[in-house]
């Protein structure tokens, strides 16, 4: 058996040669309610499927209805068999695949934004130069003294990554992100 097709654990290793992973963004409108999100993971736990990010809001308080944005990364068979099967599940409303609705809609990929808080510490020099490449990077000191940044970021998730790298030989302590939030562009809602 090819090396690349050798069974571990994940659904991935069924893929052919010839299908190469992509990163999709899924939208997931479900029923807010108890265990929903659960049942979701639970899917991708049971089946070996990797979530790169995620992120869940109730967006609908009167009908109550929550937006689960799941990034994930698979061949095109494996990111069609992950909608379907969430389609499946009960309090699941609707599943919609951004990046491939987007695609075919001749539209650029949907727009993603990330938030991050990210504490750095660092006097004299490193101080400085954190602060000038936190103003380059559009980032924001929500909290400071005489020890310690910490900086607000929003953009891309490559945009949030740079900044980390670029922090952590200034002194980078912590970071805490909030996964992507992603819609599609244009007038069409999901």
């Amino acid at each position: 058996m090819n090396a690349q097709l050798q069974p571990t654990g994940s659904a991935y290793f069924m893929a052919s040669e010839t299908e190469k992973p992509e990163s999709h963004t899924l939208s997931v409108l479900v029923d807010n309610e108890p265990g929903v999100l659960a049942r979701v993971i639970g899917l991708f736990s049971g089946r070996g499927y990797n979530i790169e990010s995620l992120t869940v809001s109730e967006t609908e308080h009167e009908t109550h209805l929550s937006r689960i944005t799941i990034v994930t990364r698979g061949t095109p068979h494996v990111l069609q068999q992950i909608k379907h099967q969430l389609e499946r599940i009960v309090p699941v409303h609707r599943v919609v695949d951004l990046t491939v609705r987007a695609h075919k809609l001749g539209q650029e990929r949907p727009l993603e934004r990330e938030l991050a808080l990210i504490k750095v510490s660092g006097t004299g020099t490193d101080r400085v130069e954190a602060l000038r490449l936190a103003d380059a990077f559009r980032a924001h000191v929500v909290d400071a003294n005489t020890g310690h940044f910490i900086f607000q970021i929003t953009g891309k998730s490559a945009k949030i990554d740079q900044f980390i790298a670029i922090m952590r030989p200034l002194g980078l302590v912590e970071v805490c992100r909030t996964g992507v939030a992603a819609m599609n562009r244009g007038q069409q809602g999901m």
